[in-house]
């Protein structure tokens, strides 16, 4: 018995923890992280139970020691299994601490994934190890001629092992199956240091080639002090508009982004925000505030000013294959409350409506709300998302172009910014959110972009640069970058 106790601490824990080392010099390369990881513990295990199993034949005794292989593999999927049933299949729970304890000969592994937010190396990093053990085993008693049906005397041990393998398996992958109904697999943003879900570098201003919209003439207000020049922030879909207003109006901003002050940043929404109230940010740019964000405004003693500069359309969109080509608000508030399941509700096919959101407190999420006023929108679709250096996180999922999805944004952002052939914008009680129905007041749901400010701001340059943006120069900018200029 003491013998079998110390084949399996070595075989199955201290070469999988030493292997498991290799893990800490991967720290800074996430990206590669899964397939570098699992192709060293597959090597490393199928070496391990080739020589391990040579050495027990000259020993004669494999037979004695099959049994002990396949139990550590029992032992993963089950503990997998009960893990995936406490938290619901999701990676990101703390519960997860425990089940890493028990498989401590991992630990670097893990420690590892965790901050690479790769929840799935809990199953996979013991399951490649153990399996690729097994594969060495079978292999090194082919290479030797051993006759398998002399070697499995225990096989009813065995085929019970390996049933417990398969129940175990089977649950977890329920668990995973039931959460894919409801869960998204992470889209990971890794544009703007993941704040952004798409590429920012053709509207910065430090980019030579970049594609914002400049003017004719010198424009008629300068900022030529770095120190004097507001920080400017806000939402995904304003930042070519306050990207293109610093880079006609700062002096030599290139200059003074690579040396001195990022006086343009993206942090996005609802990050921009706290970042206004704490003073880090002169000027936001966006949709108006939510709820939840005048209060936290109030509750910090700032006052917001909200000035215009700009409209836009609030767009709902679906794929091109979908037979809807408009919707009343008031299957809108059906969607997105729950009560309206299928398209065929509404002249559709027989398919189960899919409603995508954004996260809470997003300028587009804001707007949402207040187009179902008291109507209570139902839970969004998550999915399992990064969190840096923290690990995982469940999130709001981002829009799927799936032939049944429904998704929102503002009309710049999802036919310019990122422009997608494959989506298809609905009319609104019959009226088409074009650039004429937008100016006119027409479309519903038309939006107004903000520069918002903090009223105890001592920047002397905040109120002409505001006054500048409501100018002729401003608004041929706000309108080429392809919003909807205010009204004369």
């Amino acid at each position: 018995m003491g013998k079998k106790l110390l084949f399996v601490i070595l075989y199955f824990g201290v070469v999988p923890l030493v292997i498991s080392f290799l893990a800490l010099p991967l720290m800074g390369n996430f990206e590669m992280l899964m397939e570098i990881l699992l192709s060293v513990l597959i090597a490393g295990g199928s070496l391990t139970g080739f020589f391990a199993s040579r050495k027990l034949l000259r020993l004669c005794q494999l037979k004695e020691y099959i049994v002990l292989i396949p139990l550590p593999l029992a032992y993963t999927a089950v503990m997998w299994a009960v893990f995936m049933l406490i938290n619901g299949g999701f990676y990101g729970a703390n519960s997860w601490l425990f089940y890493c304890i028990l498989h401590i000969a991992y630990a670097p592994i893990y420690f590892v994934a965790m901050f690479g937010g790769e929840g799935r190396l809990f199953l996979w990093a013991p399951l490649a190890y153990e399996l690729s053990f097994t594969i060495g085993v079978i292999i090194a008693a082919a290479t030797r001629k051993v006759q398998f049906t002399a070697v499995f005397t225990k096989r009813k041990q065995i085929f019970s092992i390996l049933a417990v393998i398969l129940l175990a398996i089977g649950a977890g992958s329920a668990v995973q199956w039931y959460r894919s109904q409801t869960v998204l697999p992470s889209y990971g943003f890794k544009y703007a240091g993941g704040y952004s879900s798409t590429d920012l570098t053709p509207y910065e201003v430090m980019n030579p080639n970049n594609k914002l919209p400049k003017l004719n003439t010198k424009s008629t207000f300068i900022i030529s002090n770095p120190l004097e020049m507001p920080v400017l922030d806000g939402a995904e879909a304003a930042f070519p508009v306050y990207s293109a207003f610093a880079l006609a109006t700062y002096e030599n901003i290139e200059k003074v982004m690579g040396e001195s002050r990022e006086v343009v940043s993206f942090t996005n929404t609802i990050y921009s925000y706290e970042r206004l109230l704490s003073g880090e940010v002169d000027i936001y740019f966006g949709a108006e505030p939510s709820k939840e964000q005048r209060e936290m405004a109030k509750q910090a003693g700032k006052e917001l000013v909200m000035t215009p500069i700009g409209k836009e359309a609030f767009v709902f969109f679906v794929n091109p294959k979908n037979k809807v080509d408009s919707l009343r608000v008031s299957e809108i508030k059906g969607i997105y409350s729950g009560e309206i399941k299928s398209w065929s509700e509404i002249g559709g096919d027989s398919e189960k409506i899919i409603a995508f959101q954004r996260p809470k407190n997003s300028g587009s999420q804001t707007l949402l709300e207040k187009i179902m006023g008291d109507t209570k929108i139902m839970k969004p679709l998550k999915e399992d998302g990064p969190e840096g250096m923290g690990g995982i996180i469940e999130q709001v999922a981002d829009y799927r172009n799936y032939q049944n999805a429904i998704g929102f944004s503002f009309r710049f952002f999802a036919t310019g910014m990122k422009e997608n052939p494959d989506i298809k914008l609905l009319a609104i009680n019959e009226i088409d959110p074009n650039p004429e129905n937008i100016a006119s007041g027409k479309y519903p749901f038309t939006a107004t972009l903000y520069a918002i400010t903090l009223k105890d701001n001592p920047n002397p340059n905040i109120q002409p640069f505001l006054e500048w943006m409501h100018g002729p120069q401003g608004q041929e900018l706000v309108e080429r970058t392809g919003y909807i200029k205010l009204a004369e």
